[in-house]
Formats: C-alpha cells, sequence, structure tokens
C-alpha cells in the first residue's frame, strides 16, 4: 500500500517497507528511522515502485526501505509541462530529497536501476553529503548518444499514437532478459501491468528528462561512499561491459553479477538481486 506526501500542490506516493510494522514514532507521528540506515529505492523507466515490491518485503532487519513514485508514475503526480527546458533528472532527485526531509532521515543508502542509476547521479551531484552509499544497477554514466537520442524522440511519437500500452509493446522485449521470456511468463505481464499503470504525461516527461540528461562519466573518480554496481549478463540495454567500466573508475566499488536476468535484475532475479544487496549493506554499513 502506497503512502503519500504533499509537496507543494503535488502528491509523491512511496513505499515503505516500515510500512509492514510500525515502529515508534518520532514527533509528529513519523516512524523512527531503523538502526543500521535508510535505503531509497529509485525505479527504471517506464516502471514505478511497484518494482521494488520484492525487495521492500525482504528488507533485513534494522533497514528502513524507501521507494518512491517517480513524477508521472504509480500514485506520484507529474510536474511541469512536457517540453520545457527546465524538465530534469535533478526533479527526481529533489523528490527524494523531499521524501528524506519528511521522514526526517539525514543520510541514506540511495539505489537507482537504470533510470533510477540516472536519477542516483543527479542526487550525487545535488547532495553528496545525504548519500550515505550508492547501488547502481543495470544503469551507465555516459549520456545519450545521437541515435539513442533519436529513438527516445521517435519512443515520444509511439506514445502519441499508442499511449503507455505502445511503449510497453515496444520496450518489454528489450527490459526482459531471454530466460525470463522463455521460462517465467508471469514476470513479463507484472512488468506490463506495473508500466500500463502509468500517466502517460510522466512517460512523456520522463522520455524529455532522458533526453537531456548529463554524461555522469566524471562523477565516478570523487565518488567516495561505499557503491554497489550490479549487472545482469542478458541485459542487452546496459551490458555488463558498461558496469565493469563503472567499476574500474568508482574508488573501492563493488560489482555483482546477476546471472540469468535482462535490464530488470530485481523483478527477474529477486532472491539473488536481494542477496547481493543484503550482503553489500550488512558487510558495508553493518545491522
Amino acid at each position: 500500500m502506497r503512502e503519500h506526501l504533499l509537496v507543494g500542490n503535488r502528491v509523491i506516493g512511496y513505499l515503505d517497507s516500515s510500512s509492514r510494522a510500525q515502529g515508534p514514532s518520532a514527533p509528529g507521528g513519523r516512524v523512527r528511522a531503523a538502526a543500521s540506515g535508510v535505503l531509497v529505492l529509485i525505479h527504471a523507466f517506464p516502471m514505478n515502485a511497484d518494482m521494488w515490491k520484492a525487495q521492500i518485503a525482504a528488507a533485513p532487519a534494522g533497514w528502513r526501505y524507501l521507494a518512491p513514485d517517480a513524477r508521472g508514475f504509480g500514485q506520484s503526480e507529474p510536474g511541469g509541462p512536457v517540453g520545457s527546458t527546465t524538465l530534469s533528472l535533478d526533479d527526481y532527485a529533489d523528490d527524494v530529497l523531499a521524501l528524506l526531509d519528511h521522514v526526517g532521515v539525514e543520510r541514506a543508502v540511495v539505489a537507482g536501476l537504470s533510470m533510477g542509476g540516472y536519477a542516483a547521479f543527479a542526487l550525487f551531484r545535488l547532495a553528496a553529503p545525504r548519500v550515505r552509499g550508492l547501488v547502481l544497477a543495470n544503469t551507465k554514466a555516459e549520456a545519450d548518444g545521437a541515435d539513442a537520442r533519436n529513438a527516445r524522440s521517435e519512443m515520444l511519437g509511439l506514445l502519441n499514437r499508442a499511449g503507455v500500452a505502445g511503449v510497453a509493446d515496444q520496450m518489454l522485449g528489450r527490459l526482459l532478459g531471454e530466460t525470463t521470456r522463455r521460462s517465467r511468463p508471469e514476470v513479463e505481464r507484472r512488468a506490463r501491468r506495473i508500466i500500463e499503470a502509468n500517466s502517460a504525461e510522466g512517460v512523456r516527461q520522463a522520455i524529455v528528462r532522458l533526453i537531456n540528461r548529463p554524461d555522469s562519466t566524471g562523477l565516478l573518480p570523487g565518488i567516495g561512499c561505499p557503491t554497489l554496481i550490479v549487472a545482469s549478463d542478458e541485459d542487452i540495454v546496459t551490458p555488463a561491459d558498461q558496469a565493469r567500466a563503472m567499476h574500474r573508475l568508482i574508488p573501492r566499488a563493488e560489482l555483482a553479477m546477476i546471472r540469468g536476468a535482462g535490464h530488470l535484475s530485481n523483478l527477474e532475479r529477486p532472491g539473488d538481486f536481494n542477496q547481493a544487496l543484503h550482503r553489500f549493506l550488512t558487510t558495508r554499513f553493518g545491522g
């Protein structure tokens, strides 16, 4: 069940592992932060926070997991008009900071998958002291090249013609690995339901933000917090070589490979993903 936060006149929806078993309340009715830490999970395009349900349900003792819907996805309302030159991934980062303020958390480990990783880089640029650690899953630091930007522009046309369902039709074959599509068709059905629950306006604005996103490669050598990079052997959107390139550039980063998964590794192989995530949190942050 979603929790909701009002920022100005806009609602942000989010999942909160502490909602499963409410702990002692802080002043103002907020649940106190867990002893070991807080992990924020930022979803991929064109998904929403529901993609993290298997992680929320398996949050280890001492950890509180928060998974916000990006603007226009899930139960979060979109921001400004599409086509605005001000649309930026910084908008998603600002919403994460607002959520952390809302729950009274100064520093958190930030995990992002694909577009969520781009938002994590934006958050690190805006407020590095608030980032206790990073999990960069099935993502990359480079900005889109000309071909990728053109493909995203064409997706705007597809969205206009066929709606969010048309985007799902086009993307699912690339988002999921061959093993998942062959042996676990229920995962594809679930991914489709998550995508089609999102608003066309939110998807449209996200595409513009992705087209405009900056190159984050220059950030990598300066990332001093503990970092886990997650890659999958069947990911054709961000192949494992791109994860290995980030691993070489981020000091003391760890690399985990998820076998038998494509781009949505946490959804396709939740047990393996959770194991890698829990090991990282335990060894680097205690708990």
